[in-house]
């Protein structure tokens, strides 16, 4: 890739000579020390993808002259780090403080590089220094692959803040693992016991991560081998082959371990596998030295025959943990005596899971409610004295009494309810808040406001966990698309094991997970199987076949369907769901596919939302004419080609209704067909994360109605028109990461009711901020990097006291992430 950039000069050959001794020396020791190898790990990845960016401004440094001055100071701090990573090969004896000095001067140097290419090259050269921010992201995506939000697809996550009653456990293993004979090792324990929370502290031992290149792979309930393999590969920044099969992807990851063992041996966990998988695992058995495996399960697989049983904790460990979840962070919750707290822990079995789930349910409940719950609960008996994952789920159910006091008894319902409707997607996966926005509020009528509540108070009673990943905005401007929640296997079950307290024909909720062409004994015993269900969910695995058996679903308002296959179709009984509101389709698979039987949904007269992710979809307007009703339409990682296209009629007619449009992370999107601006009454436009989006049509400024415009992440987008002035019902405007965008519209100020304008990462708009900003009377809130809030605070002089908004700088990212998103895996 050859770049030659205006901008260019200012790095001459005292910077290009420093950077390559540095860069030498760390690839030199990171071979031969395992001290602080993460921290030069993640130095050598800023390092990797910025060498090939310095060679080349170097080239076209030779036909431009410039003063180094600029990056005097970088070239001094890059000389100091060459010296700092040199001592590492001759240190020995570290000490804490020692470690502490050094790792601390290491990312020092790692962020000052990253912040110097970020900022001063754009400085330097408007477009070369876009360009240049392009070239790094097109090289990261190469060589570092992050997932959406910048999250490696086989990152370990991060251990619990509070744990309790493993070290022995946690010294144990690592000495079983570490055993030279090991090749594979299975921790077995009942769900609810801890097991991938050990395996997380473990990744956090120095012994391991100085030592491993660890890949943490979740595989569920019906893995698939190819889609792991790729993930493997996506990690480490490789494009991973077409697989011609399961021995053909076998193959291409021994010859990626093999290559990866020649800097550093591997550690591969495989988490969560489950009864029957053997054959799965025999295939990651490879004889090298210097591989590793440990596997999760609660299937001890007499197979194998390196195992480690975890144990439930001590009664003194299981009181800790108990005391910890049932007491609030101010400390004032009541806790009872201790034979009542020793008579709930015997309860518990020392299962961590059902300590913490029976626990948050009684923080801050007063002697009352603990006794009545006791007088229900305990029997004298332990978990443990039964089948342990059966009679767990009987006892947690127990525990599902949300009684806060301070919401109505309505709401209180509704916490339960949506606490099983998190059961509707698979286990181990990213649940989008953004999807169960919409089931709740069609099932409950919920807002976003109501729905993140309901999803906090779960979170706080460890019933799932929350993810909030961007934290930067106000609450008029939040977005959610980013949010995400994740849900125990177990209490998926419980979830699930909830929804089956009645005979198939009088449930509410219909939660079905199929393997392979399976289906369940009702659907297949009667020919038209009435169900009365509001929300039915349907799981598939890769080997589905579409073959769907008819049923009569007139009630149901929520249909999710989640699957694996590479072809896959909606069931011919969708077009009998009359009352249908909210239809949910998501790709779990790792390519978008081609939605079959779409034009059924032309068919359902009442459907207000649909939320498809990683599909391909054929016109969207023509397909619903004849569906008038829709609201909302959410489109993430899907080929939209044509979803705005071939119409035979006017979009505006074929979606009079409709109020929001959601396109995210669809990277072949270059612009947006213009009738789209027609749709009047649309309110609501979030475009993000589309990097191949350019420009926008002038007919823009038709949307009077619109209160939303999000633009975040659009990186090739050059300006917003200047017919945007007309959007005089216009609340936020977000074009937060638009590096490309080089000016605002010239008569922004017409945006009379804007209230919050997000700019951060703006880097082309520089010092760019017209005087007719001035006339946003009602402002209240700016976002911006803070070279931008200099320039608004200098503005901000000609304005009234009262006047004046509220000017925040954003958080700095401090990761790759700045340099753009990779692949979804």
């Amino acid at each position: 890739m050859a770049l030659a950039f205006v901008g260019s000069a200012a790095l001459g050959a005292a910077f290009g000579e420093a950077f390559a001794v540095l860069y030498s020396t760390v690839k030199d020791v990171i071979t031969k020390t395992l001290a602080f190898k993460s921290i030069l790990q993640q130095l050598k990845s800023t390092l990797d993808v910025l060498d090939p960016l310095v060679k080349d401004i170097q080239q076209s440094n030779r036909e431009l002259g410039r003063s180094e001055k600029e990056t005097h100071d970088l070239i001094q701090q890059m000389k100091k780090g060459e010296k700092l990573v040199s001592k590492y090969s001759n240190l020995t004896g570290w000490k804490h403080f020692v470690r502490y000095h050094y790792a601390n001067k290491l990312c020092s140097l790692d962020d000052a590089l990253r912040r110097f290419f970020q900022i001063h090259i754009p400085a330097w050269g408007l477009r070369n220094g876009i360009e240049v921010l392009r070239g790094v992201n097109h090289l990261c995506a190469q060589m570092n692959s992050p997932g959406i939000h910048g999250v490696l697809p086989c990152a370990v996550p991060e251990p619990p803040d509070f744990t309790v009653g493993l070290d022995v456990s946690l010294k144990e293993l690592k000495m079983e693992l570490l055993k030279i004979e090991v090749l594979m090792l299975v921790l077995t324990a009942p769900g609810g016991c801890g097991k991938t929370t050990l395996v997380k502290m473990l990744c956090q031992d120095e012994d391991i991560k100085g030592k491993y290149e660890i890949f943490f792979v979740i595989v569920t309930k019906t893995p698939n081998l190819k889609d792991i393999i790729r993930r493997i590969f996506h990690h480490k920044g490789d494009r991973a082959p077409e697989f011609q099969s399961d021995e053909d992807a076998i193959n291409h990851l021994k010859q990626l371990l093999n290559r990866i063992m020649q800097q550093n041996p591997i550690l591969l966990i495989l988490d969560d596998v489950w009864s029957g998988s053997e054959s799965l695992l025999e295939k990651f058995k490879f004889h090298m030295t210097g591989y590793k495996i440990l596997v999760t399960s609660r299937t001890a697989f007499p197979r194998f025959s390196c195992k480690y049983k975890l144990g439930p904790l001590s009664d003194e460990d299981a009181t800790k943990l108990f005391r910890h979840s049932a007491i609030l962070q101010d400390g004032n919750s009541y806790i009872p005596d201790d034979d009542t707290v020793k008579k709930i822990v015997k309860f518990c079995g020392g299962f961590p899971l059902a300590l913490e789930v029976i626990g948050s349910s009684l923080r801050g409940e007063s002697a009352a409610t603990w006794e009545n719950r006791m007088q229900n609960w305990t029997s004298g008996d332990s978990i443990l004295d039964s089948v342990p994952e059966i009679d767990l789920l009987e006892r947690l159910q127990s525990s599902l009494e949300f009684s806060d006091k301070k919401v109505k008894p309505k709401y209180e319902v509704i916490m339960k309810e949506c606490f099983m409707d998190i059961g509707s997607f698979p286990e181990d996966q990213r649940i989008r808040v953004a999807s169960l926005i919409d089931m709740w509020e069609e099932l409950y009528e919920l807002d976003e406001v109501g729905t993140i509540a309901n999803l906090l108070e779960i979170s706080s009673r460890n019933l799932a966990n929350l993810v909030v990943t961007r934290r930067d905005a106000s609450e008029v401007g939040r977005y959610y698309a980013e949010d995400f929640v994740l849900q125990h296997d177990l209490l998926r079950e419980l979830a699930i094991h909830q929804c089956r307290q009645e005979p198939i024909e009088k449930r509410k909720k219909l939660i079905m997970d199929i393997s392979g062409n399976n289906l369940p004994k009702w659907w297949t015993e009667q020919k038209q199987q009435h169900i009365s269900s509001h929300l039915l969910s349907i799981s598939t695995d890769e080997n589905f076949s579409s073959s769907w058996c008819k049923i009569q679903p007139p009630e149901v308002k929520v249909l999710v369907l989640n699957f694996q296959t590479e072809n896959y179709t909606l069931p011919e009984f969708v077009e009998k769901m009359e009352e249908l509101k909210v239809l949910i389709v998501t790709n779990y698979g790792s390519f978008p596919v081609e939605l079959g039987n779409f034009q059924l949904l032309g068919s359902v007269p009442n459907l207000k939302r649909i939320r498809l992710e990683k599909v391909s979809i054929p016109s969207i307007c023509k397909t619903l004419s004849a569906s008038r009703s829709l609201e909302k339409i959410s489109l993430f990682m899907c080929h939209i080609g044509h979803a705005f296209r071939n119409c035979s009629i006017q979009i505006s007619d074929a979606l009079p209704n409709l109020r929001e449009i959601n396109i995210d992370y669809c990277i072949e999107l270059v612009e947006l067909p213009a009738g789209i601006f027609d749709i009047i009454s649309l309110k609501k436009l979030n475009i993000t994360n589309c990097h191949e989006l350019s420009k926008l049509p002038e007919g823009l400024g038709k949307l009077r109605n619109l209160e939303v415009l999000r633009l975040r992440s659009c990186t090739k987008l050059l300006e917003l028109p200047e017919s945007s002035r007309s959007l005089h019902n216009l609340v936020v405007l977000d074009i937060s990461d638009c590096l490309s965008i080089i000016r605002l519209p010239k008569h922004i100020g017409e945006l009379c009711n804007l209230k919050e304008f997000h700019m951060k990462g703006c880097l082309a708009l520089r010092n760019q901020l017209l005087l007719s900003i001035l006339d946003l009377k009602h402002l209240k809130l700016v976002v911006c990097d803070e070279e931008r809030a200099k320039r608004w605070e200098s503005i901000m002089e000609f304005l009234p006291d009262c006047s004046l908004p509220q000017i925040k700088v954003a958080e700095k990212d401090n990761n790759l992430k700045w340099l753009g998103l990779g692949n979804r895996f």
